[in-house]
């Protein structure tokens, strides 16, 4: 991650979108504050959420001391040592919580980190959460990246309701390279079993442009019907904007 998180057209797509969801979500909730990046890993996020002055100052938070490492020489920020389970802060601290493919590891509780992270918000604090989709879609790759769970839509619902989180705007996104997805994981597995790793330009510049157009339809409102992953976008209650 540490090596190619700030080039490869996954995480690049991956970071862009969870800021364009937050952009939406602060320009609604008007919520201000400190940010936290829970479970951070090597601190690509983390980084873009430093530099851009609507996130507030930003702080980070994993379990890994090498990830948490290269995070703060990354990014410039505080990285804190703990558990998305039981996250080290005072409630109501935070004005957004970002959490990028963390609740499907094997070693996070999702109920449990949703708790958490809905406690560490403050009344209208928005959570940004991003998840693979599809649980038949399991495979090597996530044994790699110690993925336990993939997600559907319904599931991500339920647990952020389960949570107080009330309501949710939650959706597909990588939908045009979804069949390469697919016969790459389930019929042509690499040979480490894990895609995290850089292509050749061209095939970076293209998969890039094809998830920035996707971003532009998701910005006019238009809803993917399938997609890699989902990504929820959660107000908690409380906060003036409600």
């Amino acid at each position: 991650m540490h090596a190619v998180e700030d080039r490869m057209w996954w995480f690049r797509g991956l970071h862009a979108n969870a800021l364009a969801a937050f952009r939406t979500a602060h320009s609604e909730t008007r919520a201000s504050g400190l940010t936290l990046d829970a479970g951070c890993g090597t601190g690509g996020l983390l980084t873009r959420l430093a530099a851009r002055e609507s996130a507030g100052a930003a702080i980070g938070l994993d379990v890994d001391p090498r990830a948490a490492e290269f995070a703060r020489g990354k990014s410039g920020c505080a990285v804190t040592l703990g558990s998305v389970n039981a996250l080290p802060f005072r409630e109501n601290s935070f004005a957004a919580v970002f959490s990028m493919d963390v609740l499907c590891h094997r070693a996070v509780d999702p109920a449990a980190a949703l708790r958490e992270a809905e406690r560490c918000l403050a009344p209208g604090g928005v959570l940004i959460l991003n998840l693979p989709a599809y649980p038949w879609l399991l495979s090597a790759h996530d044994v790699q990246v110690h993925n336990a769970r993939r997600f559907t839509r319904p599931q991500v619902r339920a647990m952020l309701h389960a949570a107080g989180f009330p309501q949710a705007r939650i959706g597909y996104w990588n939908m045009a390279l979804f069949p390469l997805m697919v016969l790459r994981r389930k019929l042509l597995p690499s040979s480490d079993g894990s895609d995290v790793q850089l292509y050749p330009a061209p095939v970076e510049a293209l998969f890039r442009g094809v998830l920035a157009a996707e971003r532009a339809l998701m910005g006019l409102g238009i809803n993917l019907p399938f997609g890699g992953s989902l990504m929820a976008v959660a107000v908690k209650p409380g906060g003036p904007a409600q």
